[in-house]
């Protein structure tokens, strides 16, 4: 079972340390007292991955570079091979494992170059990246000089994915716990900067993560929200009937300016909505490393301007905010 005794053991260490007993108690509860019957096929897929020396490690580039091809024989080339491939589907990425490349899904470092133009710089900053899928912008955001980072979803495979990198950095100060953002030790005002990119419509009540996130943040510290929008001023919002491009858990979308005036409202300060734009078919997209359905299948095939229920195609945007 993976463990979470070296996140503890940094933590006694920096700002986190009294809510130590919050994060064991939260873990026992969501994590070590439960079961997941895929959890056996992922821990062998994990061990599948050779106890190779890395001689490189980039993060600091849009596919995240670990190893070389020289650094493995064809045995253990294999075995690396054979245990990626036992952690499919690879949504969020790219990632280049010792010359083996992994073409995720999603275009994660798209997003990225959106994102990181507008960010206060992340140098020996503590960060927390909520909704963090496989970690792949945890380890950009170490690239780029942050002192502490953690990253926190609930999905178990994410889990495994994010170790598959940590396997061969096991020293980096970047940290995943399967955690919800609702999780997360109250009031805990220790972060410089917090991220929340693709979460907020997922949550039924888009005020209460908002708040989440802001507790998260020490004041002045910076929050990045990077989520779904549909046209429309401040007072336009999409309630999907049942689902939004086939996921039922969609819950509120707004227009890029209904969703500042909800950081105005929760008390955030210099709110800016840094950027918008539509979800292309190349960003998003079935590959071999991920071969279930995508967005083309989401799309109304007669008109990709709609979903497949006839609500607006996904877009995106993403605010930056201060807490006061």
């Amino acid at each position: 079972m993976i463990r979470f005794d070296d996140f503890l053991a940094h933590a006694d260490k920096n700002r986190l340390q009294r809510f130590i007993p919050d994060f064991e108690r939260v873990l026992d509860e969501r994590y070590y007292s439960r079961t997941h019957g895929d959890y056996e096929g992922w821990w062998n897929a994990l061990q599948q991955l050779p106890a190779a020396q890395a001689s490189q490690i980039k993060f600091d580039v849009d596919t995240l570079m670990i190893g070389a091809e020289a650094d493995l024989d064809p045995e253990a080339r294999e075995s690396l091979i054979k245990g990626l491939r036992g952690l499919h589907p690879w949504r969020k990425g790219p990632f280049n494992f010792f010359g083996a490349h992994i073409d995720t899904e999603w275009r994660s470092d798209w997003k990225w170059t959106r994102v990181a133009p507008h960010l206060s710089p992340l140098k020996d900053r503590f960060v927390l990246d909520v909704g963090c899928g496989s970690g792949y912008h945890c380890w950009r955001m170490l690239g780029e000089g942050a002192q502490f980072v953690l990253g926190v979803d609930p999905s178990p495979k994410f889990l495994f994915q994010f170790h598959c990198v940590k396997k061969y950095a096991p020293t980096a100060p970047v940290y995943y716990l399967p955690l919800r953002s609702e999780d997360l030790p109250p009031n805990m005002g220790a972060f410089d900067t917090v991220f929340s990119m693709g979460v907020l419509y997922h949550r039924r009540s888009p005020f209460d993560h908002i708040d989440e996130l802001k507790a998260a943040l020490r004041p002045g510290g910076e929050l990045v929200l990077e989520t779904l929008v549909i046209p429309g001023d401040e007072n336009t919002i999409l309630t999907p009937l049942d689902r939004y491009a086939q996921m039922r858990n969609v819950w509120f979308i707004g227009s890029s300016l209904a969703t500042k005036r909800w950081l105005e409202r929760c008390g955030f300060e210099d709110v800016r909505i840094v950027d918008e734009g539509v979800t292309s078919l190349e960003e998003q997209r079935q590959t071999d490393w991920m071969t279930f359905q995508s967005l083309k299948d989401f799309l109304d095939p007669e008109d990709f301007s709609k979903t497949v229920e006839g609500y607006p195609a996904p877009a995106r945007a993403v605010l930056v905010a201060r807490k006061p």
